[in-house]
């Protein structure tokens, strides 16, 4: 197991990463939310519906499965997982690291740093297929009761401050359905199709199917 990278020195992999406020402010846990609050349903997580909010989920080519929820508002892009976690230790500070290795290794550079949620990854990431190109992307993630939910900011919120806090805010917004059924830490909680949604291919951010 990799050492966690952290700006304060070094926090035991297996460390929950959530602000104070995160059972009342959000990502909410489902047993947490408003019952009576509409949501656009997607499975292992909801939204709140808000003006301007696009959708656009993420399927898998081989297998056909929901595997990413993409979010289109105020000029950024979020992309967002759920992954299943032990109840009493989250994963962040273990994926972060991960995350950190991967993009160097993809020629990348990556700074991390303080945000609205805790630890965040600001990564330049090459873009295939385009020499000399980059594309700039936040990376931020929460640990909650018995999950873990990863976010990829893209856009003017990943370069802009207050379209970071809009952007920032759905993310908060987001609620996760856990369910009851047993799972491994780290499998992606289920996700579905609601009526009217469209599933679409690849993300502008690649979407990582697993942590």
């Amino acid at each position: 197991m990799s050492d966690p990278i952290t700006t304060d020195g070094p926090l035991p992999d297996d460390e929950k990463s959530a602000p104070e406020d995160r059972p009342t402010a959000g990502p909410l846990d489902e047993s947490e939310a408003n019952a009576v609050r509409p949501y656009v349903d997607l499975g292992g997580v909801k939204i709140v519906p808000r003006p301007e909010l696009q959708l656009r989920l993420e399927v898998e080519d081989g297998s056909k499965r929901v595997i990413a929820v993409g979010i289109d508002f105020a000029g950024s892009t979020l992309q967002v997982q759920p992954f299943a976690a032990p109840r009493s230790s989250g994963l962040w500070h273990e994926v972060r690291a991960q995350i950190v290795e991967q993009i160097k290794k993809q020629g990348g550079e990556t700074t991390e740093r303080d945000g609205a949620f805790g630890p965040e990854i600001l990564a330049r990431i090459p873009v295939v297929g385009d020499v000399g190109a980059t594309r700039i992307a936040r990376f931020i993630g929460v640990d909650g009761p018995r999950w873990f939910l990863r976010g990829v900011v893209a856009g003017q919120g990943a370069v802009d401050a207050a379209a970071a806090e809009q952007i920032d805010d759905v993310f908060r917004s987001i609620v996760v359905v856990r369910g009851s059924t047993p799972m491994p830490p780290r499998d992606l909680i289920p996700l579905h199709v609601p009526t009217g949604a469209t599933a679409t291919g690849p993300a502008a951010v690649p979407p990582t199917a697993s942590v």
